[in-house]
């Protein structure tokens, strides 16, 4: 199980201007291991907690919160997307550059969040549990981004930590791809987050 981020794991202001150049190119490196694009448009962005200390760092950074409740808010609405050693948790996201056509595409995906699925071999697969936090989407379209759990059963998480291929997928209406299995770097990076 990884451990939630607390104050005491955080760089100041003034410690993370000083690493963040190398820390944020440890970051992409690690986060190459730990997308994968689903068809065209959408992507799943495994969380993790390194992945979380970055975008906790960056909105201190960015917001210029120094004081301990405003970051002890941002703990708070970023520790839940750490994986709890039963689950993977990601950032889905809906990429379409183009304005009008991103328009179009969340209007056909409503409920795209509720059909994209995980699945480790020999095991039914399991279908995410969307957007924990608030609602996202509408009856006339869907967000972009969307934060996702995937509860796994323990023969699964053994399973998987025991070499078997994990496979992803979306099976909505209007969109259906799958990407089996996931290649090995990502299988162990996703292996890892698992108690």
């Amino acid at each position: 199980m990884m451990d939630k981020l607390t104050r005491n794991d955080l760089y100041t202001l003034e410690q993370y201007a000083e690493v963040r150049p190398g820390f944020r190119a440890q970051i992409i490196a690690h986060k190459k291991g730990r997308h994968v694009r689903i068809g065209p448009v959408a992507t799943l962005y495994f969380e993790d907690r390194r992945t979380i200390q970055y975008q906790i760092q960056e909105m201190l950074r960015v917001e210029r919160i120094f004081e301990a409740a405003g970051i002890e808010e941002e703990l708070a609405a970023y520790n839940p997307l750490i994986p709890d050693g039963s689950n993977w948790k990601a950032t889905f996201m809906i990429e379409e550059p183009d304005v009008d056509q991103r328009r179009q595409l969340l209007a056909r995906l409503v409920g795209i969040q509720d059909r994209v699925w995980v699945s480790v071999a020999g095991h039914e697969p399991v279908y995410a549990i969307a957007d924990e936090d608030l609602e996202r989407d509408t009856e006339e379209k869907t967000s972009a981004v969307h934060f996702l759990r995937f509860e796994l059963t323990s023969p699964m998480a053994e399973a998987a930590r025991n070499g078997a291929a994990i496979s992803v997928g979306i099976d909505h209406d209007n969109y259906t791809h799958r990407v089996e299995p996931l290649d090995d770097t990502i299988r162990k990076s996703l292996v890892a987050d698992l108690a």
